[in-house]
């Protein structure tokens, strides 16, 4: 005859149940109950987005970025970024949509050492603060290669499957374009990622039918759909979509 289960001993129809003595679940339920208390889903993106804080050349750039008018994208998207690139030991990146230089730098440091970042912007001025950023930030001139002019009329000019990693950061309605232009661009392995995704939270309203936010929602339809990508949403910043081209 079996003798019967002692318990909190488990058999394999019947899981292990642990008990344990009543002071240490009254010290458990009070102690969590105060972490409970003092956490919250704020907090805990507010830490994830301070987690690697940006030093003074990037703040730097970023001043300068708000100050003409070209927002830079949130530091937890740049270090994403620097993530991203680092992670297939980029060399040639095409930045489409220059800023200030907040995420070329961000692009740049996750970059391989003797990388080279192409960067695309229709302002003048926005690019000549960018090579400041990049020369307040000790990188070699060989290593920028600033283009002035329309995204779509300069992207045609670079080399098919010469790229690493191309990231978007321009006009949302040429979102499309850009991905068009991307997949020429990128090598098999090769990443594409854009920024403002979540496009000030109008995307997830289904009701919100203004043009810039239409292109970002078909986009992110497109992407997800491409059998040629892999493709991942991520909800910090303003959204970042990345999406690895097969092999």
């Amino acid at each position: 005859m079996r003798r019967p289960l002692r318990e909190g001993v488990g058999s394999a129809t019947t899981p292990a149940v642990t008990r344990f003595p009543d002071r240490y679940a009254a010290a458990f339920s009070s102690t969590e109950r105060r972490r409970a208390i003092a956490a919250s889903p704020q907090a805990s993106r507010e830490y994830a987005e301070s987690f690697l804080p940006e030093d003074e050349p990037l703040l730097a750039a970023r001043a300068r970025g708000e100050q003409v008018g070209a927002p830079p994208l949130a530091p937890i998207s740049g270090a994403t970024l620097c993530f991203l690139a680092a992670s297939i030991s980029a060399r040639h990146v095409v930045e489409i949509g220059t800023g200030a230089g907040v995420s070329g730098l961000w692009l740049i440091r996750g970059m391989a050492p003797d990388g080279v970042l192409t960067t695309i912007d229709v302002e003048p001025e926005h690019q000549r603060l960018a090579r400041r950023s990049f020369t307040e930030a000790g990188i070699p001139a060989n290593r920028i290669r600033l283009i002035t002019g329309a995204a779509l009329e300069v992207l045609p000019r670079l080399t098919d499957g010469a790229y690493d990693l191309v990231f978007g950061d321009a006009e949302k309605t040429e979102y499309g374009d850009y991905l068009t232009e991307a997949l020429r661009l990128l090598r098999p392995g090769g990443v594409v990622v854009f920024d403002n995704a979540l496009w000030h939270d109008r995307v997830a309203d289904t009701g919100n039918r203004d043009s810039a936010t239409v292109a970002v929602r078909a986009l992110g339809a497109a992407v997800r759909d491409d059998d040629r990508l892999v493709s991942v949403l991520l909800p910090i910043g303003d959204g970042l979509l990345a999406a690895v081209k097969r092999s």
